[in-house]
């Protein structure tokens, strides 16, 4: 009886564990259609540089509907460097997304996405456009420093045509 208890629990976990693993592969389709963009102009300024933990991407205005933007779609510890031209995010084994001022829509604060729920105001949104038609909300977290800083730093960033742009 004990053995058919234990090859019924580890069948019920290999069926959940391949569910999670199809799901996950689903959604990367899914969203293959979206691309970040990478690496920095040649002539960009870095002004500053923060360390940063990366948390998600989700839908813009759905901080629960994660999007697998490839290199954003796991989480990872990085570098957020401010440059004149936009704001380069390097992660730790990821190509460096580079944001140009022109894509970047709003940057404010959160409290919960997905996988994260942190003290009030504890993460930075950024709001970018993806494509023409489509804005995501990504979301750091600052390791270091003060994040209003940052925050500032980044909304000098955008574009007077793109403020207001979030709706």
């Amino acid at each position: 009886m004990r053995d058919i208890a234990i090859a019924i629990t580890i069948g019920v976990a290999l069926l959940i564990l391949l569910t999670m693993f199809l799901s996950w592969r689903r959604r990367l389709r899914r969203d293959a259609v979206y691309s970040a963009p990478l690496g920095v102009p040649e002539h960009a300024e870095v002004l500053t540089r923060h360390e940063v933990l990366y948390v998600s991407t989700t839908r813009h205005g759905e901080p629960l509907e994660r999007l697998a933007i490839t290199p954003l779609a796991y989480r990872a510890r990085g570098e957020l460097a401010i440059t004149d031209r936009g704001a380069a995010l390097c992660l730790d084994g990821s190509p460096t997304v580079f944001l140009a001022s022109a894509k970047i829509v709003a940057v404010d604060r959160a409290t919960v996405t997905i996988d994260r729920v942190v003290e009030p105001g504890g993460l930075v949104r950024l709001a970018w456009k993806v494509d023409d038609a489509t804005i995501v909300d990504s979301y750091l977290r600052a390791s270091t420093g003060d994040p209003n800083n940052l925050i500032s730093e980044l909304q000098r960033l955008i574009p007077a045509d793109n403020s207001g742009a979030t709706s």
